[in-house]
């Protein structure tokens, strides 16, 4: 009896795996084409008609460079800081989240990257339940691997729910603030990057308390990161700020000078009159750099 039940399991596993397997979406398209709609606003829209109302919704996909750096880097500061260091999911914020959902007994903290939020987005529902999860992590890895970092960032800023009924940058710099989203405001585009936990509750046109904590928050991060993320976004390398050994090496090995200048192609040439003058002793000052360099005062 317990053999039949595990083969029955067994068989039912592989089904799943198979259905699966054969609906998984193809999501190389992507690198080309853009969404014409989402598994969010299809659902979206069946939420409007079964309550008898319209199902019209708000969308305009536009270009990376149509999107203001503003915005840009407050998403990514608001919503996934590690989006250049991981491949499509950040396993501590995964292992953190879960630390905390078991603490409070709730599936509440996700983890999600902006890569699983793209995945959900397009192609899944925001069931927390294990096998959805399972999907959303294999979705993630396959548009980590048939799509640029660039390509992922543009795409998600232009399906993101910003609000009821509008769906992407565009829609909601000209819903909220009559503008283009390359003319957003580094304010504006906070609200936008502060509502995306719950864009139907913190209404980026009606701001409440949470929204304008949120965009204060963000705008911190701006300040203090801003740049450099927007850097990141532009090469999808690291910053440079995070080498600092050679600084480090150049200082250890001077002792004249407190912070010497990084090594140039001039330190290969003879030294001037000038640094002559400070190393040399004050009964020297008058030699020729030849002399200076190849006779030593006397002890």
């Amino acid at each position: 009896m317990f053999k039949r039940i595990v083969l029955v399991l067994f068989a039912v596993l592989i089904l799943w795996v198979g259905f699966e397997w054969i609906t998984f979406p193809d999501v190389s398209e992507l690198a080309k084409n853009a969404p014409k709609t989402t598994a969010f606003m299809e659902r979206r829209r069946k939420e409007l008609r079964d309550a008898g109302k319209s199902d019209a919704v708000t969308y305009k996909f536009v270009s990376y460079g149509s999107i203001s750096p503003s915005l840009r880097r407050a998403v990514l500061v608001a919503e996934d800081d590690q989006f250049y260091e991981h491949e499509g999911v950040d396993v501590e914020a995964m292992k953190e989240a879960f630390e905390r959902d078991w603490k409070t007994k709730k599936l509440s903290h996700g983890g999600s990257t902006i890569t699983q939020q793209l995945a959900k987005n397009l192609y899944l529902s925001p069931s927390r339940n294990p096998f959805r999860k399972v999907k959303e992590f294999l979705i993630a890895r396959s548009l980590e691997k048939h799509l640029t970092k660039k390509r992922i960032l543009e795409i998600y800023l232009n399906v993101v729910e910003m609000g009821e009924r509008v769906y992407g940058a565009e829609a909601a710099s000209r819903f909220y603030f009559k503008t283009s989203a390359s003319r957003l405001s580094p304010s504006q585009a906070a609200l936008l990057a502060g509502c995306l936990p719950n864009p139907r509750i913190m209404n980026p046109g009606a701001p409440n308390k949470r929204l304008r904590f949120r965009q204060k928050m963000i705008l911190s991060r701006m300040r203090r990161w801003g740049y450099l993320f927007e850097k990141e976004v532009l090469t999808e390398k690291k910053p440079a700020a995070e080498s600092p050994t050679t600084i480090t090496d150049t200082t250890a090995t001077t002792t004249t000078a407190p912070e010497p200048p990084p090594a140039t192609d001039t330190d290969l040439t003879p030294p001037t009159a000038t640094e002559t003058s400070t190393e040399a002793p004050p009964t020297e000052t008058t030699t020729t750099e030849t002399e200076t360099t190849t006779e030593a005062p006397p002890p």
